[in-house]
């Protein structure tokens, strides 16, 4: 129960890093470089990726062997998908519910896709990206260590 606290407690500081460094660059990009909204953001989600995966392989994950272009790979895919989930929060609730406010959009959003893409990052970090050493076998092991399957699963 420790362990998974501080997985979850090291998975959030690394968040909270490559959040202030995303809005940060986004605000520089966007202000004083004069980029456009789509590349300053695009940049900036980039770095920020960056940040994260490295905070997440050198400190919360550290004790696993997943290192290369193929987890760096899925780490961003897994990000991406998670940006992909805030976009849609906000295109439900402006263009399908009407809710148009520009509160309504940072409550979808900042708030609600948020938190759902958050959901899907720890997971996917943890299930995809950066799971134990190999199992007996030659197989990888499910993130808690044991062989096999990953929790929950079918096969685990």
């Amino acid at each position: 129960m420790v362990a998974g606290r501080r997985e979850l407690l090291g998975f959030a500081g690394v968040g909270l890093l490559a959040y202030a460094v995303d809005l940060g660059l986004f605000t520089c990009l966007r202000g004083p470089a004069g980029l456009g909204p789509l590349t300053a953001k695009t940049l900036s989600f980039v770095a920020a990726c960056s940040v994260a995966y490295a905070g997440n392989a050198l400190g919360t994950y550290r004790h696993t062997r997943t290192r290369g272009l193929r987890a760096c790979a899925v780490f961003f895919a897994v990000n991406a998908a998670g940006a992909a989930v805030q976009l849609l929060c906000l295109a439900v609730s402006h263009y399908g519910l009407g809710l148009t406010s520009q509160r309504a959009d940072t409550v979808s959003g900042a708030g609600v896709g948020m938190i759902l893409g958050t959901i899907l990052r720890f997971w996917g970090t943890r299930t995809l990206v950066f799971r134990s050493g190999a199992a007996p076998g030659g197989r990888t092991g499910s993130w808690n260590g044991t062989s096999g399957g990953r929790v929950g699963s079918w096969t685990g």
